[in-house]
């Protein structure tokens, strides 16, 4: 029997894909459409009910995945004996050796506020291509984007004070709860508790010490001298058996520590009553960590009642985002190149309506800095592959340029929201650092309309079609 880690291996990452992906692949090639050009577009139909907005996550992955696309001789040997392909010709599983991804690919930056219908990214190339890359784009930006969004909303409501993520234990997997480190962090987090994390990423790692390092001892002063023996600057865990007898068992063990954890309990009257009590022993140095179930409501609620709390640990709400632990994310054609032309494609079925055509979207800022409204238009290349728009602007040197559509006194010239990342399957230049996606998104929260902030009601971004791609849209 083979023993199976199950985690991704960039040698095998062609058969991680829905198998209708490949069914598709292997009609299109059968029928000569293969090498088509077209153009897909990823995005969230619709927020969740308790999201005013979304802040994307997840474009590194995406871009590794794409770079390192290719189908070993095991998995081509798998598609051979499938009994689904047994009709297809033989050519096909010859082609799949040397497919890697040519195409280009645009995307709105990591950390980016992002509303409803807004095209997360875009995928132009080789019609094979462009299909069998559909699954792995999808899970890899919903999962981060979830996480990312939910980070947010924790931080925005701590007043500054630190978040940390202690999810790696609750996540749905290793590699979830890796995933989720690293997501949190673009969020604004502070920190995790995942090593790994650590290592590959760079982000700062804390931790404590678990019920089971007390409990490991017949006393409790004991079992916190003998930590701070060999960790000078812990932070104890005082409520394995009785909180408020175990900061002064914590506080009696002459333990050197730098703060104390409620993981359980009344955190707000806790939070007091353990204060009060560090700060009559002298201890006005020591800071209160609160853990355990905690969420953006939790904490806010806790933070408005003055719970002298300093620094939260977020896990299970954080990483698997339970109150909203999904979005409609779909990757749909919106364009192809036939034998008439530029053809743009669409669905219209109920509730389920697309828009055709490539796509880019122009956010509007007004003096004050805060976003305005989005625009949702036609994006295309001219005959000399300099970009155009619908309102005719100067052709750009590149793509940060921006649109000069706004004439609202007071409102900033619009600016394009997706950059192009991989031209013919090469980076166009190096992504940004996880440090300055980080921070992006930490300027991208402060240009945040205040209402949108809000945690339990629901304000409407507006972002807006342009009238051209309306017009291009029979209602049915």
């Amino acid at each position: 029997m083979t023993i199976h880690s199950l985690f991704p291996d960039p040698e095998h990452l062609g058969l991680l894909t829905d198998l209708y992906e490949l069914t598709m692949a292997a009609g299109y090639f059968a029928h000569g459409m293969a090498d088509q050009r077209v153009t897909f577009e990823l995005w969230v139909r619709h927020l969740p009910e308790s999201r005013n907005y979304l802040v994307c996550a997840g474009l590194e992955q995406a871009v590794h995945y794409l770079q390192h696309l290719h189908f070993s001789s095991e998995e081509i040997d798998y598609l051979r004996g499938h009994p689904v392909f047994q009709r297809v010709p033989a050519a096909w599983f010859k082609s799949l050796a040397d497919l890697r991804f040519t195409g280009d690919l645009w995307a709105v930056s990591e950390g980016t506020v992002v509303f409803g219908e807004e095209p997360l990214l875009r995928v132009t190339g080789p019609l094979m291509e462009a299909q069998i890359v559909e699954t792995f784009l999808i899970t890899t930006l919903t999962m981060q984007t979830l996480v990312a969004s939910k980070a947010a909303r924790v931080v925005s409501v701590a007043r500054g004070r630190p978040i940390i993520d202690f999810g790696a234990r609750r996540a749905h997997g290793p590699q979830a709860g890796l995933l989720a480190a690293r997501a949190a962090y673009i969020g604004g987090c502070q920190g995790t508790s995942n090593s790994e994390a650590g290592r590959l990423l760079g982000m700062s790692t804390l931790g404590t010490q678990a019920h089971s390092w007390v409990m490991a001892f017949d006393d409790e002063k004991e079992a916190f001298r003998k930590f701070g023996q060999v960790f000078p600057t812990a932070t104890m865990l005082i409520d394995t058996y009785d909180t408020i007898q175990g900061v002064k068992n914590a506080l009696a063990s002459g333990a050197a520590m730098q703060s104390v954890r409620l993981d359980s309990g009344d955190l707000l009257t806790l939070s007091r009553e353990v204060r009060k009590i560090l700060d009559e022993a002298g201890r006005t140095d020591v800071k209160i960590v609160a853990s355990g179930d905690l969420n953006e409501y939790k904490i806010r609620d806790l933070l408005t009642a003055g719970a002298p709390i300093d620094l939260f640990g977020v896990g299970t709400e954080l990483v698997t985002s339970r109150d909203e632990p999904t979005l409609s994310t779909v990757y749909k054609l919106v364009e192809q190149e036939t034998s008439h032309g530029l053809v743009g494609r669409m669905k219209l079925s109920s509730e389920k309506k697309t828009y055709p055509f490539a796509k880019q979207i122009y956010r509007t800022i007004g003096e004050d800095g805060k976003f305005k409204h989005d625009l949702i238009a036609r994006f295309q290349k001219d005959e000399r592959g300099t970009m155009n728009d619908e309102k005719k602007a100067a052709t750009p040197s590149d793509s940060s340029f921006i649109i000069q559509h706004s004439s609202v006194p007071g409102e900033v010239p619009a600016e394009p929201l997706l950059t192009q990342i991989l031209q013919q399957g090469q980076l166009v230049r190096p992504l940004p650092s996880l440090e300055e996606s980080r921070q992006h998104c930490l300027q991208q929260l402060a240009g945040l309309p205040d209402e949108l902030l809000d945690l339990d009601h629901h304000h409407a971004y507006p972002v807006r079609i342009s009238p051209e791609l309306e017009k291009a849209t029979p209602t049915k």
